[in-house]
């Protein structure tokens, strides 16, 4: 992710782009979604690609999602950081070469193949719990 997605999602408006690009991923590009958490910061997933390219499938789910996330910054009246993000995110794309204008997410995914049902367990209790967490490390 981006150094300042982090006070992205925790805007509903945003949020709900978040919900419904994961909601368009299922429909349209065959996500198959077991566990999830949205995270003011960052997303899990634990999913299954219906065609078998899990990394083709983030691809469009990150392109989706930072498309409508960055629309609906540019054209929510309310939204007092809008010049401040919009230059944030403008200014980390400059610093890829693959980028025309705007850096949202960041380029790497962390994916983890899931070969034991040991393995799912555990990543599935590190996706519930990992609100929980926050909300403690946060409360320190």
């Amino acid at each position: 992710m981006n150094a300042y997605i982090d006070i992205i999602f925790t805007r509903q408006l945003y949020f709900n782009v978040l919900a419904d690009s994961v909601s368009y991923c299922r429909k349209e590009k065959g996500m198959q979604l077991y566990c999830y958490c949205f995270m003011p910061s960052h997303v899990h997933f634990i999913f299954r690609s219906a065609n078998e390219q899990p990394m083709e499938l983030l691809r469009d789910f990150k392109r989706y999602t930072s498309k409508k996330v960055i629309e609906a910054i540019e054209g929510n009246p309310q939204e007092s950081r809008k010049a401040w993000l919009l230059w944030m995110f403008e200014r980390a794309g400059k610093k890829q070469g693959n980028v025309t204008k705007y850096q949202f997410w960041q380029h790497h995914n962390k994916l983890i193949e899931l070969w034991s049902e040991k393995v799912i367990k555990q990543k599935i209790e590190y996706i519930h719990n990992n609100p929980l967490e926050v909300a403690l490390w946060l409360m320190q």
